[in-house]
């Protein structure tokens, strides 16, 4: 009896051994693969995400080189709207770029002048103003 499990054994491991070197046993040749089954090309681990439209159009107006961008919003959360837009026209003259953004939520200024100096407290009691500067 102990020769028979010895020669089964042995069987067994020869054919382990056979199937291993032929490839796997699960996995097909390459004269079988169909084209089909070829895998995914995997995502570049360092890709960043897509940029949310107010991400975007603050980059668009820091790409602008300003020395100062600022974020105007009604304190209600409604869209700026016509009055609001010459109301920020008029008393932030020294604005170079207004870019609304949020669903017209939300106006990005760039400038170089510190509004800080000029109507910027008359602004904070119409607006939800918010530097977006140094961020």
């Amino acid at each position: 009896m102990p020769t028979k499990i010895l020669v089964a054994t042995l069987v067994l491991t020869l054919l382990v051994i056979g199937v291993s070197s032929c490839g796997g046993g699960n996995q097909p040749s390459s004269n079988s693969q169909t084209g089909n089954s070829a895998p995914a090309p995997a995502a570049p681990a360092s890709a960043a995400s897509p940029l949310t439209g107010f991400e975007k159009d603050l980059d668009y107006v820091r790409k602008g080189q300003y020395t100062f961008v600022w974020v105007f919003s009604r304190k209600d959360g409604k869209p700026i709207d016509k009055d609001d837009a010459g109301y920020l026209r008029t008393n932030a003259p020294q604005v170079v770029d207004w870019v609304t953004t949020d669903d017209g939520k939300k106006v990005i200024a760039g400038t170089n002048f510190d509004l800080a100096l000029g109507n910027l407290e008359l602004l904070k009691k119409r607006f939800v103003v918010e530097d977006y500067t140094a961020r």
